[in-house]
């Protein structure tokens, strides 16, 4: 039997516009469920509570998460994951974390550095007990907004007082460079919109504003950036999963099949479907200059 229980922020308990954006969430699933890579729309952290999962990302390629243990996966990364048994895991989804000593996790993002391998961190009794606690709060249904903000407040308390800075370092690299509002904001929005003008206006920028920020902390024009990681996103889609050629189309904001081919044969040197049948005979696909 698979069950989810999730907190929805409510504030109104009858009528929350907020209630289907899940924080919090406790998840159960029977051995066997697979959710394949999708990119992470927000910050996640997983912390497991039962069983083993088997994860899949750049952070932790081919990495066996077992009870007690919980990594961290930054928006725009892509994850897929495995029920190995029976399991029961929770996760924290958040655009920045609600802080109660700011000045510690400043010390810690000033510290923070790429380990040579990223290795998941280990539940200490505080927040073992802490999670049990929120698992059986969220299973009774009865969530309110203000507590769960709260409780979430505790539970950054716990990771970043409790756990020492160079585990911190490590732990919290992943997110260290989207600190800053205009970062995320573009980690979280690129892949939606179709031009500068669009991207700007999203976020409340003129366009010459916003290709000036941009310049200035990305070091390239917006719009080379944007094609970039469209190229990027593209060739691992077609190599990496079985999406149908027009799904990842329109995933990408091409406005006919036609216009996504020629895309990809600038790009590439060769039709979508080329690419595919070339990716499984293992083949290797570059960037054409």
């Amino acid at each position: 039997m698979i069950t989810n229980s999730s907190c929805k922020r409510y504030t109104d308990c009858a009528q929350c516009p907020k209630a289907s954006e899940g924080v919090l969430v406790h998840h159960v699933y029977a051995q066997g469920k697979h959710f394949p890579a999708e990119k992470c729309t927000q910050n996640c952290m997983l912390f497991m509570l039962k069983g083993e999962l088997l994860i899949n990302s750049n952070e932790y390629p081919g990495t066996t998460l077992k009870e007690g243990q919980f990594v961290l996966q930054a928006i725009g990364s892509k994850i897929e994951i495995l029920a190995l048994t029976d399991v029961e895991y929770m996760t924290y989804g958040f655009t920045e974390l609600p802080q109660i000593c700011d000045v510690r996790y400043q010390k810690i993002l000033e510290m923070s550095e790429a380990p040579l391998t990223y290795t998941p961190l280990v539940m200490i009794p505080r927040l073992n007990s802490f999670m049990q606690d929120m698992c059986s709060y969220l299973d009774e249904q009865m969530s309110c907004g203000k507590f769960i903000d709260i409780k979430c407040q505790e539970l950054v308390y716990i990771l970043t007082c409790y756990y020492p800075l160079p585990q911190l370092s490590s732990f919290f690299y992943p997110i260290s460079t989207y600190t800053q509002g205009f970062h995320y904001f573009v980690m979280q929005n690129y892949d939606k919109v179709k031009n500068v003008e669009e991207f700007a206006h999203k976020g409340g920028y003129t366009t010459t504003t916003f290709r000036r920020l941009f310049k200035n902390m990305y070091g390239e024009p917006v719009y080379e950036w944007i094609l970039n990681k469209k190229r990027e996103g593209i060739l691992d889609d077609l190599q990496h999963t079985k999406q149908r050629i027009s799904e990842i189309s329109a995933r990408y904001g091409f406005d006919s099949l036609s216009h996504f081919a020629h895309f990809c044969k600038s790009s590439f040197g060769d039709s979508p479907r080329a690419l595919r049948n070339k990716a499984a005979k293992g083949e290797k696909i570059v960037l054409q200059k």
